[in-house]
């Protein structure tokens, strides 16, 4: 894969784990716009080839030497963060900022080296160090979350990445108290967990922001208690009709392609003293937004970027998987659409039509 190309299938060549590694193969990984982002250029330059995908489960193959906590037939979730439990963020609770997360669009592992190549030798690299969309890869342990082998892989592995992204962003980041109002901002995979971190919050009113008829539809089933239309209706003039002139008291922006205009909206629709999170992946041309700073200061409001929903893995994923597992949380809801490896164009190309809420792959071997 490379900038302004499609995906391609090719055979590689997968090394073996080596200190503090394990080969894996892969059972399924969830189609995120993230990957696409390589695609369509919003990361700016980044090394190529490259495996895509960052949200995969599967089983472990073989281990590498000094792997304690997993074992050949151990089933595994991915996360694209990385955390070694010892650098001062993992030290603070913020293990997605763990140091060993810096390199995860370089594409080569942790000791700077690659475990696939091309026939001819090229090192290929794998996107946030895991590369889910191979059948096999090699990923540091740190990666991986070993799960019960009951879980279901080809829907949990959206939880490496969209759902707790989402869900943290809501809850988390946002902070979203009981009977607040939260706005989000495009229902993708991300926003609809956003929705339901939300919900899950105790927010009284959850207003979905979406232009596509099936994902307004959708947000109801994932706990919007409004929905509106941006190519129809006057989102601004909309949400002070819902929120009596006050406007929302959280906004959350999971636009898969946000334009600067998309934040202003966000920021003036946000009531005084209340905060806009910015979880979306802005192209890279873009180096500043437009918000007032009137309203920045004299009015309070705040605005928050967030990486992962400020989730970290090994505490909020047992806890989601478990919420899942009570019924408290919808995942199979998520997944619209299954795909093959060779599909993958496909798949993406359902995305950007607004036709799925999550495409999965489901590996063939």
């Amino acid at each position: 894969m490379g900038e302004g190309q499609p995906f391609k299938v090719q055979e590689v060549e997968v090394g073996e784990p080596k200190e503090g590694e394990v080969l894996l193969k892969m059972v399924a990984s969830g189609l995120c716009h993230s990957d696409y982002h390589m695609v369509t250029g919003e990361y700016g330059p980044t090394p190529t080839p490259m495996i895509g995908g960052h949200e995969g489960a599967g089983i472990v193959e073989k281990v590498g030497p000094g792997v304690k906590t997993l074992a050949p037939g151990d089933s595994v979730l991915l996360t694209f963060l990385p955390a070694c439990g010892r650098c001062e963020y993992c030290s603070r609770g913020q293990s997605q900022y763990c140091d060993n997360s810096a390199g995860i669009l370089g594409g080569v592992q942790l000791d700077g080296t690659h475990r696939a190549h091309l026939a001819d030798g090229t090192g290929v690299g794998q996107f946030c160090l895991i590369g889910t969309f191979a059948n096999y890869s090699v990923v540091p342990e740190m990666s991986c979350l070993k799960v019960s082998e009951s879980q279901p892989l080809d829907k949990i592995c959206l939880m490496g990445c969209c759902i707790p992204t989402g869900f943290g962003s809501a809850s988390k980041t946002a902070g979203t108290r009981p009977g607040e109002v939260v706005v989000v901002y495009g229902i993708g995979g991300v926003g609809a967990n956003a929705l339901q971190g939300a919900a899950a919050a105790g927010a009284r009113m959850v207003i979905a922001v979406d232009p596509v008829p099936f994902k307004r539809e959708m947000a109801e089933q994932l706990g919007a208690t409004h929905s509106i239309d941006p190519t129809s209706e006057d989102v601004l003039a909309r949400i002070m009709e819902l929120t009596y002139n006050r406007g929302a008291d959280k906004s959350v922006i999971t636009i898969g392609n946000p334009e600067p205009e998309d934040y202003t909206t966000a920021f003036r629709g946000t009531r005084k003293a209340g905060t806009v999170v910015c979880t979306s992946v802005t192209h890279s041309k873009f180096d500043s937004i437009p918000v007032s700073p009137f309203e920045l200061t004299l009015f309070g409001k705040g605005l928050q970027g967030t990486l992962f929903g400020d989730s970290t893995a090994r505490e909020d994923i047992p806890r989601l998987l478990e919420m899942y597992g009570q019924g408290k949380l919808k995942i199979d809801e998520l997944v619209t659409r299954t795909y093959t490896l060779g599909d993958i164009n496909q798949g993406y190309q359902d995305m950007l039509e607004g036709k799925n809420i999550r495409g999965v792959i489901i590996h063939e071997h």
